[in-house]
């Protein structure tokens, strides 16, 4: 019998394999760096805010990010990074993004790093 070995992947890495949208591609990842949302400093020069909120949500608690001056495909790319780093369901409603939970910290350090400098947590 042969004897299998324990593959050891970190999380980001599994998830890329089973995820065609998370590939890298030669293509495309060079326009967006020229161009385009990710490096452009007018996005990382606004004022965001966290907001955690429970009203008309059942009793639930979502933590609300506002304030991100971006195009609306920077802000969908977004969410949907933040929703798969933190396992949680979330939306982009408007120029605002609804992510499930209270994960503020964690939503700020994903923010600080992507390059939003001027991000804090808002409310009690």
């Amino acid at each position: 019998m042969d004897k299998k070995k324990p593959v050891s992947l970190s999380w980001d890495a599994f998830q890329s394999m089973g995820n065609p949208d998370n590939a890298p591609s030669t293509e495309e990842a060079d326009p967006q760096n020229k161009n385009g949302n990710q490096s452009d400093s007018s996005n990382h020069k606004s004022k965001v805010r966290i907001y955690k909120e429970k009203k008309k949500r059942g009793g639930k608690a979502v933590s609300i990010i506002k304030g991100l001056d971006a195009d609306q495909d920077y802000l969908k790319q977004l969410t949907k990074e933040i929703k798969v780093k933190l396992g949680v369901g979330g939306k982009l409603d408007g120029d605002e993004i609804v992510i499930q939970g209270t994960n503020r910290e964690k939503i700020l350090e994903m923010l600080i790093s992507k390059g939003f400098k001027d991000t804090k947590l808002a409310g009690a």
